[in-house]
């Protein structure tokens, strides 16, 4: 049993043009190509299950990437290129509290040997390290455990593990 129509795309020159050259260009993210080839199926008529078969996805992304076109298609291009159409929404949760910047101070820290501060041991701990960046005014508060897990993503090679 066939299910409901899907909502028709309608492209205008402008939109279609750009959408064949997100496809064509090979520093186009993969995702942004296949998404572009969603939204021009749709706009050539296919319903969701054709799409997905031809383009071997799911159909559930079809319909997600038909819909956020329909909603977005009002915009201008000069207000929200098609580029930007095509990307990931917003992730949900809290906003960082430490900046690329920020981050960048403390491994450079971290690659310091802990005497130049002043420290007694030869390797960070989490704590000291913590105790540093505060000191230092990176950040007003950092616990030792997070400036440990920050620095263990490989930073540095000098730097501790989870202790403290």
């Amino acid at each position: 049993m066939r299910g409901p129509k899907p909502p028709s795309v309608e492209l205008t020159d402008a939109e279609r043009q750009a959408l064949d050259e997100l496809v064509r260009r090979h520093s186009t993210a993969q995702q942004i190509a296949l998404r572009a080839r969603i939204v021009l199926a749709a706009a050539e008529g296919k319903n969701n299950a054709q799409i997905a078969r031809q383009l071997d996805v799911s159909i559930d992304m079809v319909r997600l990437w038909r819909e956020r076109w329909l909603i977005l298609q009002p915009a201008s291009l000069a207000d929200l290129p098609v580029a930007d159409r095509l990307r990931d929404a917003p992730r949900p949760g809290a906003p960082r509290r430490i900046t690329d910047e920020q981050v960048c101070q403390i491994a450079q820290l971290a690659c310091e040997a802990p005497e130049r501060s002043g420290r007694s041991n030869s390797q960070w701990t989490g704590r000291e390290i913590a105790q540093e960046i505060e000191e230092r005014g990176i950040v007003n508060k950092i616990s030792g455990r997070h400036a440990a897990r920050l620095l263990k993503r490989g930073i540095c090679s000098r730097t501790a593990g989870d202790t403290g």
